[in-house]
Order: structure tokens, then C-alpha cells, then sequence
């Protein structure tokens, strides 16, 4: 049987494909399962430093397999109960606040359709790098259901402004590569084909900070992003700078730059 999700792991980094190109990588039970799974793992996993995720095939998820949760739900005698509906609604919706909470930079690689919770994957990630053929929306809102689902009302008004978030959680239409690109939803738009080798200096900077700063610099960001004042802010800051001075990776990196070479990273 195929796995739902491959994972290569090289050098500090993990190459995560969801692995269902057949049915645009749709996300069904299996591949709920996996990427749970995998994304819990990485709280206390030192040994991974940055996360690539990726789609196999022409597209990175085309959003819930509903084929398959229609087909499923023909066969119970009776709608599935609220417990039972909410139940598989936060499985879902764990992977995003998972995706958050790991300490790796994860960089989403976007081609073809990221559609509905597809989209929502790719919101939860760091960085977002687009072929051309990228196209992304909330589709919850053109299948009978509120707009606002697995982060979307979170994750959409804090990277593109509320204006943009609410034509596209209201609307459901699609959000191409280039308009994307223009009000910061990607960071960068490539040719088809291109995603590796775009993705590759990002990788190459991240890996080349010292992996305690690195961990520390996700958190500062998520922190931040919800914090009520300046000064909690600077407070948390503070705090990361005084860690980070007191590792062996500072004495290492002062060391590199004066002696004009790239540093040297043992802490992990």
C-alpha cells in the first residue's frame, strides 16, 4: 500500500511530501493520520532543523478527500452525531496548530491547487514559494459551510490585511501565483519545475543559523504575532538574546564572522 506521506531526511532537513497525487494529494483519513503524527514528532526532535512540505504530482492538496468522506458517511445508517463531527473536525485542524507549535521553519512549496484545507497547509507554514501554476482559495464557503475554517480566519488577515482576507474567505475564489505574490501571500513565484532549487537558499540560510536561535526565532514570531504591547514583545526578545548569548553557538558565530568563515554548529 502506498504511503500517505514520505519523508526524507538529509543534513538537518526534512523533505515532507504528501504523497496522493492520484487524487491531487486530497487529504483523507490516512494522510490526516500521517501528518499528525509526523508533526507532533517534531516538538522534542533535535535532529531535524528545517522542514520542506511539498505535494507529489501536479498539485500541493486539493483540500479534503470528499469523495471518500461522502462514501463514507452513505454507509452509517444516521448523520455522524456533533462529538463524532467535531471529533474529526479538530483532527484536521491539530496538524495547523501542530505545524505552529513545532519549533523547525517549515517552507511550503505551492504548485497547482491548494484548495480549502490544502490552502489552510500552506497558511500554518513559514515560507511559501509558488510555481506559476499556484492557485489557492478557501473553498469551505462554496461547499455549504462558514468560510472561516482550520486557521483560515487567523492565518489570512495577519499575512494579507483584512480587506484581502475577507474577499477571499467570502468569495472562495482563487488566489493566482502573481496576485499572491503582490500583496505577500508568497515570497517568491518560480517556473514549474523550479521549486527545489527556489527553495534551496532558504534552506541554505536557515541551516547556516545556529539551530538554538533558529527555534527561539520561530517562537519570538508566533508570540509576537498575538502579542498585546510593545513590550512584551521586546520582554521575549530580551530573553531569546540573553539564551542564545550564553550557548556555545555565540562564541562559534563571533568566532566565524571575525575570521571572515562560516560557522561551525554543534548544539543542537
Amino acid at each position: 500500500m502506498t504511503q500517505p506521506l514520505l519523508i526524507e531526511h538529509r543534513d538537518g532537513v526534512d523533505r515532507v511530501t504528501l504523497n496522493r497525487p492520484d487524487h491531487l494529494n486530497a487529504l483523507d483519513p490516512s494522510l490526516i493520520e500521517a501528518l499528525n503524527g509526523y508533526f507532533a514528532g517534531l516538538q522534542r526532535d533535535r535532529s531535524t532543523r528545517v522542514v520542506v512540505l511539498r505535494g507529489a504530482g501536479s498539485a500541493f492538496c486539493a483540500g479534503l478527500d470528499l469523495k471518500h468522506a461522502m462514501a463514507r458517511r452513505a454507509g452509517q445508517q444516521e448523520p455522524p452525531g456533533v462529538q463524532e463531527s467535531l471529533d474529526s473536525q479538530r483532527r484536521i485542524a491539530e496538524i495547523v496548530m501542530l505545524m505552529r507549535r513545532c519549533p523547525q521553519p517549515i517552507i511550503a512549496q505551492v504548485q497547482g491547487a491548494a484548495a480549502g484545507g490544502g490552502f489552510a497547509l500552506a497558511l500554518a507554514a513559514d515560507v511559501r514559494i509558488a510555481s506559476k501554476s499556484a492557485r489557492m482559495n478557501c473553498a469551505f464557503i462554496k461547499l455549504g459551510v462558514g468560510g472561516c475554517d482550520i486557521g483560515s480566519s487567523y492565518f489570512l488577515p495577519r499575512l494579507v490585511g483584512v480587506s484581502v482576507a475577507s474577499e477571499l474567505i467570502l468569495t472562495g475564489r482563487f488566489i493566482h501565483a502573481e496576485r499572491a505574490l503582490a500583496v505577500g501571500l508568497v515570497s517568491e513565484v518560480v517556473e514549474e519545475g523550479q521549486l527545489d532549487a527556489a527553495t534551496a537558499p532558504y534552506v541554505d540560510a536557515m541551516m547556516a543559523a545556529s539551530p538554538v536561535a533558529l527555534r527561539l526565532s520561530k517562537e519570538c514570531l508566533n508570540i509576537s504575532t498575538d502579542a498585546g504591547s510593545l513590550e512584551a514583545v521586546i520582554a521575549m526578545e530580551d530573553r531569546n538574546q540573553v539564551l542564545c548569548s550564553r550557548s556555545e553557538d555565540f562564541s562559534e558565530g563571533i568566532r566565524a564572522f571575525l575570521e571572515k568563515r562560516k560557522p561551525v554548529y554543534i548544539s543542537r
